[in-house]
């Protein structure tokens, strides 16, 4: 299949990023509550940035990442995540902490969605990076 000039295949037509992204977003909920984890938020906003999902696993909270790509040809999607965007998720965390009196022990995780061919490469990452 040829790539167009906008670089999106011809089964891209009509979703946007947004669509594309809150599709993961749902996909890895699912995928997470299967496992047994329980969704507390999702798409937290603030001044300070944005949380995809915010889960509980037993007694942890949970921030998850969720990148998505449409194929690895440029790395994968956990790539990504730069310092930059790992510094603006700790401190969005730390402002939800705050700002709802959590005292939970935390963690961080990413959720890489890839897709091959018809089929989507799901990676979970637990404990991706660390608050430091």
């Amino acid at each position: 299949m040829t790539q167009p000039k906008n670089g999106r295949r011809s089964d891209d037509v009509g979703i946007s990023n947004t669509q594309r992204g809150s599709a993961a977003e749902t996909l890895a909920c699912q995928f997470l509550e299967a496992r047994g984890l329980t969704l507390v938020s999702r798409n937290y906003r603030c001044r300070l940035g944005e949380l995809d999902l915010i889960m509980r696993d037993a007694q942890q909270l949970v921030f998850v990442e969720v990148r998505s790509r449409a194929s690895s040809r440029y790395g994968s999607a956990a790539e990504t995540i730069n310092h930059s965007k790992r510094q603006r998720l700790i401190r969005t965390a730390t402002y939800f902490l705050q700002k709802n009196n959590y005292s939970l022990p935390c963690r961080f995780d990413v959720i890489a969605i890839t897709q091959r061919g018809a089929a989507l490469d799901l990676e979970w990452i637990k404990d991706a990076f660390q608050a430091d």
